[in-house]
């Protein structure tokens, strides 16, 4: 064999090895990983943000935003379309009726409902309940809070103490009971709505809602957390519950 055929040959086995990886790969056989299939589309969606990424800054940085809404949000949402597929009778409803209802819905579903649903809902009625809009509550609200709790500030008080001692990752509530205000905690994403209470404000307490900017400083993120309570929003939630 002279030289040029011998170099020929070589060149001709190089290019089917690069052949055969490539397919290997593409395959998701060996080293290589096929990619991952996209996420069912389904009857739940993330609901847009009514202000900028930035719009909570110096108390909220945009970065933490932008993950929290758009990647722990939107995983919430992709785990119960998949969970719903198959089931036009829980796909059909909205995601508090299925939080809601919890007991109504087939026991091998309930566990990634409550779950992921829970923090569907969660986060759906928390983003509205943030920004710029009243310092303090006011109306109903406001009257309601002082009969409860004697005063704003004793009110911001107990729900600071609550939301700092929840053990792990989970929330505090502001709800409303058919005999008042009250002040409760749920873990992980479990809502009161599960309880058949109504809510009327929220703190996130999971680490991924504040770790970028306050690491493991949990009670400045929500000494910061009442910068950024858009109270006029909330007041009127709690007038179209009351």
């Amino acid at each position: 064999m002279n030289r040029r055929m011998a170099i020929k040959q070589m060149s001709g086995l190089a290019s089917a090895v690069l052949l055969t990886s490539s397919s290997v790969r593409a395959s998701g056989v060996g080293g290589g990983q096929a990619a991952p299939a996209p996420a069912p589309t389904g009857p739940f969606t993330v609901p847009p943000l009514p202000y900028a990424y930035d719009a909570l800054e110096p108390y909220i940085d945009a970065e933490t935003m932008h993950l929290h809404h758009d990647k722990h949000h939107q995983a919430y949402v992709d785990k119960l379309n998949t969970a719903v597929v198959g089931h036009p009778e829980l796909a059909s409803k909205s995601v508090d009726e299925l939080v809601a209802n919890l007991s109504s819905v087939p026991e091998p579903l309930r566990k990634a409902v409550r779950n992921q649903g829970g923090g569907h809902a969660n986060h759906s009625f928390w983003w509205p309940t943030l920004g710029k809009g009243g310092a303090a509550p006011k109306g109903e609200l406001a009257k309601a809070i002082d009969a409860k709790f004697g005063s704003f500030s004793a009110f911001q008080e107990k729900l600071t103490t609550e939301a700092v001692g929840v053990f792990g990752s989970g929330w505090a509530w502001l709800v409303s009971t058919p005999s008042g205000l009250d002040i409760v905690t749920t873990p992980n994403q479990d809502s009161p709505l599960t309880a058949g209470q109504k809510l009327v404000l929220g703190v996130d307490v999971w680490e991924h809602a504040y770790y970028l900017k306050y690491k493991n400083k949990r009670p400045d993120y929500v000494k910061a957390f009442f910068s950024v309570v858009n109270w006029d929003a909330v007041s009127g939630k709690y007038a179209e519950k009351a």
